[in-house]
């Protein structure tokens, strides 16, 4: 969740440090620190809150510091206040610490440390390390850390300076990511690309077990005291992207992006004439094999995976299940050689999707990551990924990441229902017309989204939400909950609209608008059966579907209307006017809707 960066080179290191702080942000934080070295001398300043209140404290200081690191937190250990916000510092002032993640054993080092005198200014499991370095570093600085790692359990990222060698930064990696920049005559390490994009796109992902020691003009990379090599990657997106390019918020600029985001997904993996899919770290002869396949996500994703079961069930005649990975990794599934383990996340570093992994991956046939982000640790730990092409996400709120998931499952199912032998090209061929059609018709949605601007005013007071779907738009009830609940802090639920009349229905009132996800499909006749009970007992209905279907007038109070396209394809259109009245409706409360309360863009810590 929080935010590293560190700066070596000839420049002054606070501005580079300050900017790849803001660059970090949509991981959410609560406090930030920085850290430099200045004539042997550490200094340090740290503060509550914004970014803003520590450049405050910073402006005031004549920062002369050519290396240095800075901390966004979110507090897994102690209070979100100044005093455990990092860096932070041992006995004597010469180590320098910033962390991301938890040491899991901590306590009893610091009672450890305790017994021989150390005095400690936080409640952070954090501020041990820096302790712990100084108990060994008589040894060297290098030595000292390497000494330290031993004697630690848990998952982290730790950006480490010393007085006493200030020409070098020291990086460790444990299960959180960490990402080299290489630049000329200066170097970066962050938790993120953004951070430091603007000034290199040269990149070096370090992989758990790693310790790097970084000058200005030379990376060393050891896993468990032996020297490794890591690639260097040219990362392809620029530093522009992830500006908001005179859009009023990030999430308004995602939402608008996400017409080439699916497009950026699908192109270039398939063969329309043939009606065929290919995917380039794939093995489809181990797919063969498949008869099961368990798809394991959290959040957003996890409604992205869950309408891939309807279609890969559907396509593909093969049993499906879909799992929350906090609840996965505690369970005892039955997972087998014939079984695929297929894993969703937009960061490639979600934590409880990791640690499921770990347990599973042994066990089953083959496994496979959809993950956006190049290098990131599911991308490395599985036997094939499919990246998904959304760049970088500075919004909290998932929306283009997921219509980019979705892109990648939708061609997934085709892929593995065609590996299989259920569909023949004509079907997939099919369906490669209607995936192409996605991004102009998302186009078109975009040029009518003042008209969800003005719904969202209609309904921005109300305080509870009820969303309804069936099959393959179930999730897409859940995803538009979801986002209401994130962006506009309204409670709002999400149901298969079957379950409406045992249970839901006890809740219907004129004061709880019903959002029905009701295009003309198999099950459209249901669906309206459980909008007229509810306008029945004087609820409200605010209904999304097809603009061919004239009858929606006669039994709702508004309607969303969505380009027409087959049945199987509506999805990746309900998602746009579900995000758009989320925002819309966030923006009214004035939410500052890019950094909703509480929510963090990368759940690394579980």
């Amino acid at each position: 969740m929080c935010g590293i960066i560190g700066y070596i080179g000839e420049e002054k290191a606070a501005p580079r440090i300050i900017y790849g702080l803001k660059k970090l942000e949509y991981r959410g934080y609560d406090s930030a620190g920085i850290a430099l070295i200045d004539s042997g001398k550490i200094e340090r300043f740290r503060a509550k809150g914004r970014i803003s209140n520590l450049e405050e404290k910073i402006k005031r200081e004549p920062l002369k510091g050519v290396i240095g690191i800075g901390h966004t937190r979110w507090a897994t250990h102690g209070k979100p206040n100044e005093e455990n916000a990092h860096p932070h510092l041992d006995c004597t002032g010469r180590i320098t610490i910033i962390h991301n993640g938890i040491i899991e054993n901590y306590f009893e080092i610091k009672e450890e440390l305790k017994r021989k005198k150390h005095k400690f200014t936080s409640e952070t499991d954090t501020e041990i390390f820096a302790h712990l370095i100084e108990e060994y570093l008589s040894e060297g600085f290098e030595k000292a850390v390497e000494t330290a790692l031993k004697r630690i359990r848990g998952m982290y990222a730790m950006v480490i300076l010393c007085a006493d060698e200030p020409d070098r930064i020291i990086a460790a990696r444990q299960g959180s990511p960490l990402v080299i920049g290489i630049g000329r005559g200066e170097n970066y390490i962050a938790s993120d690309v953004p951070s430091f994009l603007k000034f290199t796109n040269r990149a070096m992902f370090l992989e758990d077990g790693d310790m790097a020691v970084i000058t200005r003009d030379k990376v060393t990379v050891k896993n468990r005291g032996k020297k490794v090599s890591r690639q260097v990657r040219n990362i392809k997106w620029s530093a522009d992207q992830a500006e908001k390019s005179g859009y009023a918020h990030f999430m308004m600029k995602e939402i608008s992006e996400q017409a080439q985001a699916f497009e950026d997904t699908i192109l270039g993996r398939f063969n329309e004439s043939r009606g065929e899919i290919k995917f380039e770290h794939v093995d489809a002869k181990e797919l063969k094999k498949i008869k099961k396949i368990k798809i394991v996500a959290c959040g957003t994703s996890y409604h992205a995976a869950y309408a891939a079961k309807y279609l890969i069930e559907k396509y593909a005649a093969v049993s499906v299940e879909v799992d929350v990975a906090s609840e996965l990794r505690y369970s005892n599934p039955v997972v087998d050689k014939e079984t695929l383990l297929l894993a969703v996340s937009q960061s490639g570093e979600t934590i409880d999707t990791i640690e499921a992994f770990k347990s599973l991956k042994q066990k089953a046939g083959y496994s496979i990551a959809i993950v956006n982000v190049v290098g990131s640790t599911l991308s490395r730990m599985l036997h094939g990924v499919i990246y998904t092409h959304a760049g970088p996400e500075i919004g909290v709120a998932a929306t283009k990441s997921f219509m980019s998931q979705l892109a990648a499952l939708y061609l997934f199912a085709l892929y593995i229902g065609r590996i299989k032998g259920k569909l023949d090209a004509k079907f997939v061929r099919r369906g490669i017309q209607n995936l192409r059609k996605i991004p102009g018709l998302i186009r078109i949605q975009m040029k009518e989204k003042r008209s969800i601007e003005r719904l969202a005013g209609k309904y921005s007071k109300k305080r509870d939400f009820l969303y309804y779907g069936r099959n393959i738009s179930y999730p897409m009830a859940l995803e538009g909950a979801l986002k209401l609940k994130e962006i506009s802090y309204i409670h709002a639920e999400g149901y298969a609209a079957g379950e409406m009349k045992h249970g839901p229905i006890a809740l219907v009132d004129d004061r709880v608008p019903n959002v029905f996800i009701a295009p003309k499909n198999a099950l459209y006749e249901k669906i309206v059966s459980n909008i007229q009970e509810i306008k029945a007992r004087s609820g409200t209905i605010i209904a999304i579907t097809n603009r061919s279907n004239k009858e929606m007038k006669k039994f709702a109070d508004d309607i969303i209307y969505i380009p027409d396209i087959d049945e199987d394809y509506y999805p990746l259109l309900e998602a746009v006017p579900l995000q758009l009245l989320a925002y819309y409706i966030g923006v009214k409360k004035g939410i500052d809707v890019d950094k909703p309360r509480n929510l963090a863009k990368s759940v690394t810590v579980e």
